[in-house]
């Protein structure tokens, strides 16, 4: 599975330099994640609603160019692989067509008390 999200750099993103702060790029990664979900028909609220929560396991983000203010940045994230209790996501950041930043992540379906549990059938890859 794939999606593409924009979004346009707002001020409050940027560092004393007017550069994107490192840390903005997992919020972005997680503003992709929430459009992917949204984009095959599911809200994350309602998930949670029924005792499903996909955390954050691990994630981790490699810098190839600035972003600034104003910036309109596409982020194409993918679904590498997804099996009964997570799910593996990469991510590239994109100015038009200049890579930006690339990332990956690994998301644990868990319950309300921390239990790690089955992810929801539309969530699993297919064989």
């Amino acid at each position: 599975m794939q999606h593409e999200t924009e979004i346009e750099v707002r001020y409050h993103e940027t560092d004393g330099q007017g550069i994107v702060h490192h840390s903005i790029y997992f919020q972005y990664f997680e503003l992709a994640r929430v459009e992917m979900l949204k984009s095959i028909g599911h809200n994350y609220a309602d998930l949670e609603r029924d005792g499903i929560h996909l955390v954050v396991h691990s994630i981790s983000c490699r810098y190839h160019l600035s972003a600034k203010f104003g910036d309109v940045l596409r982020i194409a994230t993918t679904v590498e692989r997804a099996t009964t209790a997570r799910i593996d996501h990469s991510y590239r950041v994109l100015r038009d067509d200049a890579l930006v930043a690339e990332g990956k992540s690994t998301i644990a379906c868990v319950n309300s008390d921390g239990i790690v549990q089955r992810i929801p059938d539309f969530l699993q890859s297919k064989p």
